[in-house]
């Protein structure tokens, strides 16, 4: 007996519940994009909703699922098996990887038709608009640089949309500094500044020079020199010449337009998604340490209920690179690996 027919011949809800939080139906067959679906987050309420209800009230405790040799029947709890372990980690997966969802949005923005900057011309009300035309060119090239400021520099979206265009410095035709007026660990000032560089051409949708770059030139084109970096966009794509910047309520609503436009659910998705996301990229795909995403992102390691970190994390520990230095695809090779031969970051 599987694990999905035991949890059916239990109660009924349970896997519809769990089935709900992923994209993909259980044929294989990917859900329409306007069926309501639950996030991860609920997925693992329920794991162990079901865990308990298997575990406690029937009796069979927290062994794991298998079958048994002596009886050749299955015994143990359902919840607590291989299969449902790998369905969920391969759904946290489907809803984290922010770093390729960044990519279809560049190629998707910078589409011809989609992503042209367009003079003014009034239009009537009632005349129907494509499913792309949501946004023009000028929103889109915010959004891109929003997502990529929040992603590469692990900020909340409160602190990317109260950035001024006085806190940006090109140190080089290659790099840029950001200095933050303020931050939630560093509410009265002093925030180390984030050094962005130009980044290889595969990786042009992550590159904070060009976001920055092709943003900069549309605030410049409307006469905007000093305030918010990013301000309102009405609805004929005009940018707000008041210094006022962009709400997270409008930004949120504009980034999941932008999901549904590459056809992705964007329930599961908010604000803090690009924190998370650009945290997981450093971590997994840049393979920087956790002492290195901390002095990076501003986050204390002061970490001392968890034991784990105590040993990653030492007080006496001092940081090995300049700060300048961090996200430079050009520095000086490190010290060479006499077991793999390595000696670049891999950034």
């Amino acid at each position: 007996m599987s694990e999905l027919s035991y949890f059916r011949s239990v109660d009924n809800s349970l896997p519809t519940c769990l089935i709900r939080c992923d994209e993909i139906n259980p044929d294989g067959t990917a859900k329409p994009h306007t069926e309501t679906r639950n996030g991860y987050v609920h997925a693992q309420k329920m794991r162990a909703a079901m865990t308990y209800a298997f575990g406690r009230i029937h009796g069979l405790g927290s062994l794991t699922w298998h079958k048994s040799e002596v009886s050749g029947r299955m015994v143990g709890n359902p919840s607590v098996s291989d299969t449902v372990a790998i369905y969920m980690t391969s759904l946290r997966r489907r809803k984290v990887e922010l770093q390729e969802i960044i990519r279809d949005l560049y190629n998707h923005n910078h589409q011809p038709g989609v992503g042209d900057i367009k003079s003014y011309t009034p239009g009537k009300r009632s005349a129907p608009k494509k499913d792309h035309e949501w946004a023009g060119g000028r929103a889109r090239r915010l959004l891109q640089c929003a997502y990529v400021l929040a992603f590469l520099c692990l900020l909340r979206f409160d602190e990317v949309l109260k950035i001024r265009l006085e806190d940006i410095e090109f140190v080089s035709p290659t790099c840029v500094k950001l200095t933050l007026p303020f931050c939630k660990t560093h509410q009265f000032g002093n925030v180390q500044p984030f050094y962005l560089y130009l980044l290889p051409e595969p990786l042009a949708y992550l590159c904070p020079v060009r976001a920055l770059a092709e943003w900069l030139e549309v605030l410049e084109a409307a006469g905007v020199y000093e305030g918010y970096l990013f301000r309102k966009v009405g609805a004929s794509d005009r940018i707000s010449v008041d210094n006022e910047h962009m709400t997270s309520e409008t930004f949120l609503e504009m980034f999941r337009n932008n999901l549904v436009d590459i056809r992705i659910f964007p329930a599961p998705y908010g604000t803090h998604s690009f924190r998370r996301g650009g945290c997981q990229w450093l971590y997994t795909t840049c393979r920087w340490g956790l002492r290195r995403i901390c002095d990076w992102g501003g986050w204390s390691t002061d970490f001392s209920s968890m034991t784990i970190v105590k040993y990653l994390i030492s007080y006496a520990d001092d940081s090995q690179e300049k700060r300048e230095d961090f996200m430079n695809p050009n520095r000086a090779p490190s010290v060479k690996c006499y077991t793999c031969g390595r000696s670049c970051h891999c950034i």
